[in-house]
């Protein structure tokens, strides 16, 4: 089984770490303990053994983590890649179901695109519920597309849970995945801009640099 080709190729302590991980709840507790990762020596791509030891994550990287704490416990590891106009930046989510219904784990800086709760009965209904918060600083809306729920089981646990290099290459067959349109082009076109109290949303955030 594939939890049991996570558990051998983690260490006692990643493991003692993990086995704490029961509940959607508990993973995304934990994620939001860490502080955000601003890359401040160059673009990152952790796995989750690497993301344990620098204790800091941004948004793939804490999907990462999410997924593996999933499939450690014998769920599927699932990521939903958020597609975005050239101008902002792709989110990517741990996609977990409970009970029949979807929900996800995010790691982020900002009051926008967290965590959601399990009530959403399709993919492309949890999706959704991100569309409106993605937008520019300009209030222009940036979301454009969303993933197929994407199984990491396709690849050896040594690949991504424990690997030491960054994972560029995981992050470029993520985004070549297949992706639904947010709308029709039409549609698109017609979006309302966000509000000013919205946009202040947007300076919300919950670490700062140092």
């Amino acid at each position: 089984m594939y939890k049991e080709r996570i558990r051998a190729a983690l260490s006692p302590s990643e493991r003692k770490i993990f086995a704490k991980l029961t509940t959607a709840k508990k993973i995304q507790d934990f994620l939001d303990k860490l502080p955000i990762n601003f890359e401040l020596r160059g673009e990152t791509y952790m796995s989750p053994r690497r993301l344990l030891r620098e204790r800091t994550a941004h948004c793939f990287e804490g999907a990462l983590l999410a997924a593996a704490a999933f499939a450690y416990h014998g769920q599927r590891p699932l990521l939903l890649d958020l597609q975005t106009l050239p101008s902002d930046e792709d989110h990517v989510v741990a996609l977990f179901k409970e009970n029949g219904l979807w929900g996800a784990i995010s790691k982020t800086n900002h009051a926008i695109l967290r965590y959601r709760d399990p009530i959403y009965r399709t993919v492309r209904e949890l999706a959704m519920s991100y569309a409106h918060e993605y937008v520019l600083e300009n209030g222009r809306k940036s979301m454009l597309a969303y993933s197929k729920p994407y199984d990491l089981r396709r690849f050896a646990p040594e690949r991504w849970v424990t690997e030491e290099g960054d994972l560029v290459w995981l992050v470029d067959v993520l985004d070549d995945s297949r992706h639904s349109p947010l709308a029709p082009k039409k549609s698109m076109r017609t979006l309302r801009p966000a509000s000013k109290i919205e946009l202040r949303a947007l300076e919300i955030e919950e670490w700062k640099r140092r």
